[in-house]
């Protein structure tokens, strides 16, 4: 009698034992699973702040992993790399200058490298820039040398609108440096800068002005000179179909534009009063010395001058004077003109 209930002690003991042991494993492979999912997680949820990396060429996932825990990106080389192995990215992580924050995951920040998401550089051409203020600009901030801003100038681009016989003058490329933010990789030529402004103008052009342009029977060309002159003069934005339809009256009457900003661009600076000996200046881009337009834009126009170049508004006016305040005052006659240029030049 006392066999069996010893067999069946035992047995409950096995069993317990057993429990304990299947919970022992149990509570190890959480622990495991929770430990390497926390591995997963972002070093600091709430520091979002940049950290720049530059991962170099062949560099191995090994040296990667390295490089992320040094920043204190992950919290563990190992598990990059055995997540990186997993996923098959270990092979496939690439060479750049990345911006990384401690708020992105394990996973995040694998992907990123893996597609290549490196660190965008930008800049702005604001309108109504000229090709040389433009060149100033990409040097200032270190994008290109002067050498190489002139030397992608003087190489050639194969595009309609460029006038082939100015082939090596700089002008050629005035107006057509279309003004937007461009975003690019860390290795870039001056001539793939002037290549990409000039696809973004050719795109621009086509889709929203060419249509409006064949469909009033105007000159390409003309209208981006006109809209060059508007983006000059034009102060504020309600202004700029009224100017436009003072230039355009000003040529079908024959009269020269005396155009301020003309004189300004032959002088190749900028000035804030023009004088009389200014005026003088031998240049076809002269307006006060030459009728009709000058050869060429004299600076990069935005989508808005263009509108006004193709809608000019309807009016008598054929001249105005700046009041002071950005705006200026429109008159149909000498007289009027004369009249506002008292009260308004001091």
């Amino acid at each position: 009698m006392i066999e069996p209930e010893m067999r069946k002690t035992k047995s409950i003991i096995n069993i317990k034992t057993i429990l304990i042991l299947l919970v022992v494993i149990f509570a190890m492979a959480y622990g495991s699973w929770r430990f390497i999912n926390q591995q997963y997680l972002a070093v600091d949820p709430n520091d979002p702040s940049l950290i720049e990396v530059r991962i170099i060429e062949n560099s191995s996932a090994h040296e990667v992993a390295a490089l992320l825990y040094k920043n204190g990106l992950i919290r563990s080389e190992k598990i990059f790399l055995s997540y990186c192995r997993q996923k098959g990215l270990d092979t496939q992580l690439r060479a750049g200058l990345y911006n990384f924050s401690k708020s992105q995951s394990l996973p995040e920040l694998a992907g990123q490298i893996s597609q290549g998401k490196i660190k965008t550089l930008s800049f702005t051409i604001p309108e109504g820039y000229t090709v040389h203020q433009i060149g100033e600009l990409l040097v200032n901030k270190q994008i290109c040398t002067q050498q190489q801003w002139h030397e992608a100038l003087q190489d050639n681009y194969d595009y309609d609108f460029l006038v082939s016989s100015q082939s090596g003058d700089e002008k050629r490329f005035e107006g057509y440096l279309f003004p937007d933010t461009y975003a690019f990789g860390e290795e870039i030529s001056a001539k793939d800068i002037v290549t990409m402004m000039l696809n973004n103008f050719a795109v621009v052009w086509n889709r929203y002005y060419a249509d409006q342009i064949n469909a009033k029977q105007l000159d390409a060309r003309e209208v981006l000179i006109i809209a060059s002159l508007i983006e000059r003069e034009a102060r504020i934005p309600e202004e700029r179909k009224k100017i436009s339809g003072v230039i355009y009256n000003r040529l079908l009457k024959g009269m020269p534009l005396q155009i301020d900003a003309t004189v300004l661009y032959s002088l190749g600076e900028h000035k804030e009063t023009v004088t009389y000996k200014d005026l003088e200046i031998d240049s076809p881009y002269n307006t006060y010395k030459n009728t009709g337009l000058p050869p060429g834009p004299i600076a990069a126009p935005g989508g808005a001058a263009i509108e006004a170049a193709i809608n000019p508004e309807q009016h008598s006016y054929y001249y105005y004077v700046s009041k002071g305040d950005n705006s200026h005052h429109f008159s149909s006659t000498y007289a009027e003109h004369l009249q506002a240029k008292n009260k308004y030049e001091l």
